[in-house]
């Protein structure tokens, strides 16, 4: 389903989460997009329940720069991708998301959050 990628690419480019093509974010923000589209994207998507991450995303996350992807996001991902969601996520996987950091239009808070 050609369909059901592009929304998966587009909803990781947060994580790529993003409007920037993959080079750029992965030259920025570290990571491997497309890897990073197919292990984490269904943990990220604004639809479904709060799903903790897999062993398998959080190791494709491992190389990505939170406060620099944060920079990125865009009104068209946040329609997209839940960014609460992503922030669950890299916290669970030990990513530093700084408490007080804008990510998108959310201003991350000091403790887990549930999204």
């Amino acid at each position: 389903m050609a369909t059901g990628c592009n929304l998966r690419l587009v909803i990781l480019v947060v994580i790529g989460l993003l409007t920037y093509n993959t080079e750029k974010v992965s030259g920025q923000c570290g990571g491997n997009v497309p890897d990073i589209v197919s292990k984490c994207s269904q943990f990220v998507e604004k639809s479904g329940a709060v799903v903790p991450p897999s062993a398998e995303c959080c190791a494709v996350l491992r190389n990505i720069d939170v406060p620099c992807i944060c920079k990125l996001v865009t009104r068209e991902v946040e329609k997209l991708v839940s960014i609460p969601k992503a922030i669950f996520v890299a916290r669970s996987c030990g990513l530093n998301v700084p408490p007080g950091m804008q990510c998108g239009s959310v201003k991350v808070p000091p403790k887990a959050m549930k999204p």
